[in-house]
């Protein structure tokens, strides 16, 4: 099974910390490798109109933002960088290679 999440937190995807499926925002599952590649080129092609910025990394993991989307963390009393993350998964690891 193919998956391919969305994720928006204080963090790029590739970290994937404890807490990573906390900050999913959509997931969507898929049959085919080719059906997930057709959708996250979509997803990549929309995200590099609204951010400025973003990183690829391993082919699985996909970090976009803009530079003044900043949260405040209360407890490490500062300001901190939004990223929104596009992660494709194979049978819940990371696709690293294609």
């Amino acid at each position: 099974m193919h998956e391919i999440i969305y994720m928006r937190a204080d963090y790029e995807p590739w970290w994937m910390f404890d807490d990573w499926q906390d900050k999913v925002v959509s997931r969507r599952e898929f049959t085919s490798a080719e059906s997930a590649r057709e959708y996250l080129g979509e997803l990549k092609a929309d995200f590099s109109h609204r951010f400025e910025e973003h990183e690829e990394r391993d082919s699985a993991f996909n970090s976009y933002w803009n530079r003044e989307e900043m949260e405040y963390c209360e407890k490490c009393e500062e300001d901190l960088q939004i990223f929104h993350g596009l992660i494709w998964l194979v049978d819940g690891k990371p696709k690293i290679s294609f």
